[in-house]
């Protein structure tokens, strides 16, 4: 199976490698009963869509339904935005670990999750950086293997993460590492084009297209000839966009609005989005066959939160490239960065080192302390305004959470379950919060783990 068939594909890697658990996944009831396949990859998608490493023929299963996926430590259950929704032992989950022989119900099918099978090997890359991307955790070691796998290739790259988790500096990093490094890197938001210039910004116009069309104008895929192309926020393309970008993608040449003839273009498409484009797929918002096109070698950036091994790392990083000289950062500094959730990920870990490169440790560290700047008052006080409007959102939110964890856990006393039961949510999914948050029972002046 080629890179450019339409199809997602599992790169075969090699060693250095790490072990996880072997999972498989049986139907064992609805129309596919009997159907099985062993996770690899790390992960396994469950749904109707031709793409699915389980692909079901159930009416009642969204086109993505669901995904597992197996690390080290755990294997998880992704409910991916389906119509019907994901269930276990008669409950709707969405995002939860899974003991052996689960069995989980998807549209009118059951799976079993056979967990403890033969172990299989991820590989690992043995570096600590790609380009401008830095880490060394498990998580990004397993992201470098494949970037250093696919950059040398021309197949089309889809990078999925939160915001600031480094989509478009990934991007980058695997132009440079391409034979195309010499050539342009263009890039396109397409959540920052109105919807009625996007046509004109990727193909180009010709003079008298439309009003305003006062002269010729390439779009980004001429400018990007030879080169990349980036397409970030994909997810925000709109609908009636999506076949001509497909078209395009698929027969490597353009058309200008307003023109006859068509363009050859020799490029390679980057796309990224921190939308959940299962969800989009499922809804009708975005369409599967553009999804898979696009998906040829899908590449999930971990948040920041999943990889505080990486802090210290990123930390120096970033103190040496915003300082200019190689600087050790203190314990002090580390303590009170690793314990943060970081909402923005990457992007708010450099902020805050900037703003320590430029006003001192000692005033940065104030103000992460307290949710209120220095010398505010009102809204301004305790709204994170030094983020982008979607950094602030999630950082807003994750307060929130923080102080109604704590509150929830000392009106309990520290017991998690009752916490869960006043709080309407399941024990585990509060587990899973407090651990993102890092709250822990004992905040409430219980007995951990109550």
């Amino acid at each position: 199976m080629s890179l450019e068939d339409g199809y997602t594909n599992v790169l075969q890697e090699s060693a250095p490698s790490a072990s996880v658990p072997g999972v498989e996944l049986v139907v064992v009831d609805g129309p596919d009963t009997g159907r099985r396949t062993r996770v690899e990859g790390g992960s396994a998608r469950i749904g109707t869509a031709r793409g699915s490493e389980l692909c079901l023929s159930d009416r009642t299963v969204s086109r993505l339904h669901a995904e597992i996926q197996v690390r080290a430590n755990a294997v998880t259950l992704l409910d991916r935005g389906s119509t019907n929704g994901t269930f276990i032992d008669g409950r709707r989950v969405r995002d939860i670990d899974l003991s052996p022989a689960t069995r989980v119900r998807v549209g009118s099918s059951t799976v079993l999750v056979d967990i403890g099978g033969a172990p299989q090997a991820l590989t690992l890359s043995d570096r600590a950086t790609f380009g401008e991307v830095v880490g060394a955790s498990v998580e990004m070691r397993r992201v470098f293997a494949i970037l250093e796998r696919v950059a040398p290739t021309t197949a089309t790259v889809l990078i999925l993460g939160e915001t600031g988790t480094g989509k478009e500096i990934v991007a980058r990093a695997i132009h440079d590492a391409s034979p195309r490094r010499d050539e342009p890197f263009v890039t396109l938001d397409c959540g920052a084009i109105p919807e009625s210039l996007i046509e004109s910004e990727l193909f180009g116009h010709v003079r008298g297209a439309f009003t305003g069309a006062a002269s010729d104008r390439r779009g980004v895929f001429e400018e990007a000839n030879g080169g990349t192309l980036f397409i970030d926020e994909i997810g925000e393309l709109p609908i009636q966009m999506q076949p001509k970008l497909l078209r395009a993608l698929e027969a490597r040449k353009v058309r200008r609005v307003g023109a006859n003839n068509h363009v050859p273009v020799d490029v390679r498409v980057i796309a990224a989005t921190n939308r959940s484009l299962y969800q989009n797929v499922n809804q009708g918002t975005f369409r599967d066959d553009l999804y898979y096109r696009l998906a040829v070698v899908e590449v999930e950036l971990p948040p920041l939160r999943t990889r505080t091994e990486d802090i210290p790392l990123l930390t120096a990083h970033f103190l040496e490239r915003l300082s200019g000289t190689p600087t050790e950062p203190s314990p002090e500094m580390l303590s009170a960065l690793v314990g943060r959730p970081w909402p923005g990920n990457v992007r708010e870990l450099r902020n805050v080192i900037e703003r320590s490169v430029s006003l001192g440790w000692d005033a940065t560290a104030e103000t992460l302390r307290s949710p209120r700047s220095p010398g505010g008052s009102g809204a301004t006080a305790i709204i994170p305004t030094h983020l982008p409007l979607k950094e602030a959102r999630l950082a807003w939110v994750e307060q929130f959470e923080t102080v109604y964890l704590k509150a929830m856990l000392e009106k309990t006393n520290g017991n998690v379950t009752r916490a869960a039961e006043l709080a309407r949510v399941n024990r585990r999914f509060l587990q899973r919060m407090m651990a993102r948050l890092g709250v822990r029972s004992s905040d409430g002046n219980g007995e951990p783990g109550a």
